[in-house]
């Protein structure tokens, strides 16, 4: 089982998205248990203050340390491991990749720290934050949503909970290349055919289009992900056709070579 603690203001914001889908499912096969902590409950003023303004001045609040290494320490002393890696959703933190996701389901516990307002006392990452984590170049108004998208993508790797493992594998990121097209039936509509590869229930062919579609779509839409894949001779022929403008093998184009084809 995995079990992570959510620290945050709004633990109200987790009940729709932790009672459906993958990550309900994941807790009622016991692979995830989620613990909210609203860490204004760690407060020690009758306000519950949890910020307070920006030594130096500045525009908004700032998140004291206080509540905030209280509750992380109080959840440390009821997990089993003592909960060691601290995450913190920051736009400051490396961007969230496939990799990093299968590294958080391996392992057995883990919080996250959701932020608000301006941001953290500094001293929070100095002293609690193991890892900073984004979603990408973009500012979000708390760490919840964010947080959010981490706990769907850990989830649905743990063991057991997509029912099919080998979707998780088949999808984009996981082998290094984004997802090849998928078609379901019917073979044609409104006189659009599904690839005659897909349909020859040659298991060999179809695994080659399947590979090629997925090197091309990578190729054309996050070229910067084939620089740490493992290229074999023949991906390089194919990419070095796709260069001078042969997409002569493609059947599915992308909108942009579509034009050369005509």
């Amino acid at each position: 089982m995995l079990r992570v603690a959510v620290l945050t203001l709004f633990p109200e914001m987790f009940t729709g998205v932790l009672g459906a889908s993958i990550l309900k499912r994941a807790l009622e096969q016991g692979q995830l248990a989620v613990e909210l902590v609203n860490f204004r409950d760690f407060a020690t003023d009758r306000h519950r203050t949890v910020d307070d303004y920006p030594f130096g001045g500045g525009a908004g609040m700032l998140l004291k340390p206080g509540p905030l290494f209280d509750a992380v320490e109080a959840v440390r002393s009821r997990m089993p491991g003592g909960c060691p890696r601290v995450l913190l959703m920051s736009p400051q933190g490396r961007v969230l990749t496939q990799g990093l996701v299968q590294e958080l389901a391996r392992e057995r516990e883990w919080m996250v720290l959701c932020g608000h307002y301006e941001g953290f006392d500094e001293r929070v990452r100095e002293h609690l934050v193991t890892d900073e984590i984004s979603l990408g170049d973009f500012v979000l108004t708390g760490g919840e949503i964010a947080a959010m998208a981490l706990l769907d993508a850990v989830a649905r790797l743990l063991p057991g909970v997509l029912g099919n493992q080998a979707s998780a594998h088949d999808e984009s990121f996981s082998a290094g290349l984004l997802e090849y097209p998928q078609y379901t039936r019917p073979a044609v509509f409104r006189d659009w055919a599904v690839p005659p590869t897909l349909l020859s229930g040659h298991h060999q062919k179809i695994a080659e289009w399947r590979h090629v579609h997925a090197l091309y779509r990578t190729w054309a839409r996050r070229p910067d992900l084939l620089r740490g894949y493992p290229l074999t001779d023949a991906d390089r022929r194919w990419i070095a056709r796709w260069e001078q403008g042969d997409f002569s093998g493609i059947d599915v184009l992308e909108p942009q070579h579509r034009a050369e084809r005509m």
